[in-house]
């Protein structure tokens, strides 16, 4: 169980990282606190009492006070980011001494374990703003979409922001190989399949290949042709959670899985060919996805059929215009550059890609 006393937030939680401090002399508690301690990745420091003038109590992000030394830091200075925890359910004086002490909230272990884990690996992170995550499906095959989000991620990647690109198509072929990257060293999505819970943002980032200065989550070549839902929603909050941009390709098709990848997003872009079967195909495709994304917009991919241009398909589906897609020259020749799609910033398809996180950033108030 977990109680709030008060509505404040911890000024510390989502600013800085940092190390919680314990306060205890309850043997069996401080066994149990240092093991989630050790679940979320953190080191704490330990103490009986409240620490010494200069010590954690007002530096530490997280104070974690054990109900047998609530007497004991009665007189120390208020601050934010104090939990009191206890292990009798029954015991209604709990709530008292939480106010005694100026506690955010009262937990009883054990269960609020989950809770409390959570909470230490966030000031142990260092949990800020979440990333721009952004979607990217096709409103029909071979419509392109792998193209632009690897170009999107590239043109993230070269811009300085912090950037990782999500497959969430296990049969789409890998962007790792659209990467040139499909024999580096890293996790592929199989290795995530049993994550439960929270998934450190920090570790899941070392884990992944990093190809062009950003890191890329996409298959191997086995049998895996699906993850659970519940860790499509673990590893894509712990993308999220370091900030930066985060890119998802997106498969056609809607399961669980992709629905929750759907409800990570910040926007979606449907990219579509300017061609009639191409938008009403994709009339279906932003039916469905509609329902779970809020921001759902238009790219156009030329060349036109007869009486179509990028904003004629933008009004036949009802959707934003996100602009016209352009040709990347290199990818049309017989035996394409090593460059992966958006690497010079000088092509057509890099400045699109440019202005597209250029808007998009200013949309959702400044960069991160």
């Amino acid at each position: 169980m977990a109680g709030t006393v008060t509505h404040d937030p911890s000024p510390t939680a989502g600013d800085r990282p940092g190390q919680p401090l314990i306060v205890t002399e309850d043997t069996e508690l401080l066994d149990d606190l240092l093991r989630l301690c050790a679940a979320a990745g953190a080191t704490p420091e330990v103490h009986h009492g409240v620490p010494d003038h200069g010590g954690g109590w007002e530096t530490a992000p997280l104070v974690l006070v054990g109900d047998d030394a609530a007497r004991r830091v009665r007189s120390a200075a208020r601050r934010r980011g104090v939990v009191l925890i206890g292990r009798d359910q029954d015991d209604s004086g709990v709530w008292k001494r939480a106010v005694q002490i100026g506690a955010d909230h009262v937990l009883m272990l054990p269960d609020g374990e989950q809770w409390l884990v959570d909470r230490i690996a966030d000031v142990a992170e260092g949990v800020g703003r979440p990333a721009l995550t952004v979607g990217i499906i096709g409103g029909r095959g071979g419509a392109g979409a792998s193209t632009l989000a690897c170009a999107l991620a590239v043109t993230s990647a070269r811009e300085g922001l912090r950037t990782l690109l999500v497959d969430a198509d296990p049969l789409g072929g890998g962007l790792d190989v659209l990467l040139g990257g499909e024999t580096a060293e890293g996790l592929r999505w199989p290795a995530f399949a049993a994550s439960r819970g929270r998934v450190g943002g920090g570790a899941l980032e070392e884990s992944l290949p990093e190809l062009h200065a950003l890191r890329v989550l996409s298959w191997d070549r086995g049998d895996c042709v699906g993850i659970p839902p519940q860790a499509v929603r673990a590893v894509l909050a712990a993308a999220r959670r370091r900030g930066g941009t985060v890119v998802v390709d997106l498969p056609r098709r809607l399961d669980d899985g992709v629905a929750e990848a759907l409800a990570q997003l910040d926007l979606a872009v449907l990219v579509v060919p300017a061609e009639l079967r191409a938008v009403a195909a994709a009339g279906r495709v932003a039916s469905a996805v509609g329902m779970v994304v809020r921001d759902l917009r238009v790219a156009v991919r030329g060349p036109y059929a007869p009486g179509l241009d990028d904003r004629e398909v933008a009004r036949l589906l009802g959707l934003p215009l996100a602009g016209e897609v352009p040709v990347e020259p290199a990818l049309l020749r017989p035996h394409p550059a090593p460059e992966p799609p958006g690497a010079s910033g000088r092509s057509p398809l890099s400045r699109f890609c440019t202005a597209f996180w250029e808007q998009a950033l200013v949309e959702a108030g400044g960069t991160r």
